[in-house]
């Protein structure tokens, strides 16, 4: 080979490597363009998500919502921002104030024994009842689920007496309802569908919808407040606590509510007689 070609091919080769080193030089700051495009994009897709997340914990939930809307009242009250619910025959006398939680496990034993009889001495004239929701369970046991389901009474309520009544015994029924510290009630489909086993709400889609939007959730929280003010008017703070003619309802002990029939039958005639 001549000294003319051997000078050739070494320009030749110096001038590919150099082309070679500038081409990985572009594909390098390519990369490194790519990289910190992605890096911004990471950092603001994070503090986009912080910013979310923060805005989500900020914002006041349901039911911290409902304490500032406007009140609906339901169908069938009275009363100052219709707090009195009383159900029963005009012709009867007397009332029967009844306190209960709709979480609470005694009230749900109430219920199961002592309700039925409630309802006939109802129907048959003998008094009125007056039903006042608490809703301290959910403060004590941590959920909402009292709160709901009076929200939801409530809209049994605007449907009718009869269906308020039977939708409350069914709340209460040893098939539906759960453990104290199972906040079941929460759940707005388990509503429906214990409403679903009452004449007048199965497949009721104005009551399903109520329930759903909430459209009676201040309501519930104002009536569970009158719990409050009455529980300190006549000295009780649990459920179930019955009242007439503003004085207690007690047992043969005297001091609690009566949980068996005999023993509530004999407090109530006395009440009346009194």
């Amino acid at each position: 080979m001549s000294k003319r070609n051997s000078q050739t091919a070494k320009t030749a080769a110096r001038e590919r490597l150099r082309a070679e080193r500038e081409r990985e030089a572009k594909r390098a700051k390519t990369r490194r363009q790519i990289i910190v495009a992605l890096s911004i994009v990471g950092v603001l897709a994070a503090a986009g998500g912080v910013g979310y997340a923060i805005v989500q914990a900020n914002k006041p939930d349901a039911w911290e919502a409902a304490k500032n809307a406007k009140l609906v009242e339901p169908a069938n009250t009275s009363g100052k921002d219709g707090t009195t619910v009383v159900i029963g025959k005009d012709s009867a006398k007397k009332t029967l104030v009844m306190y209960e939680d709709p979480r609470c496990p005694a009230c749900a034993q109430f219920e199961q024994t002592v309700g039925s009889t409630v309802d006939k001495d109802v129907e048959d004239g003998k008094y009125k009842i007056q039903f006042v929701g608490a809703t301290f369970i959910d403060n004590n046991v941590p959920g909402v689920g009292s709160k709901n389901a009076l929200s939801a009474l409530g809209a049994a309520l605007n449907v009718s007496p009869e269906a308020f009544l039977k939708y409350k015994n069914a709340l209460y029924s040893a098939k539906y309802h759960p453990d104290e510290t199972e906040d079941k009630f929460k759940d707005d489909d388990y509503l429906i569908e214990v409403a679903n086993s009452v004449d007048g709400l199965k497949g009721n889609k104005q009551f399903q919808k109520a329930v759903k939007d909430g459209t009676y959730d201040k309501w519930a929280l104002v009536l569970s407040e009158k719990f409050d003010t009455d529980g300190k008017k006549y000295d009780f703070q649990g459920t179930p606590t019955l009242l007439m003619d503003g004085k207690k309802i007690t047992g043969s002990d005297g001091k609690n509510t009566p949980m068996t029939v005999p023993d509530y039958t004999a407090a109530i005639d006395k009440a009346l007689k009194g």
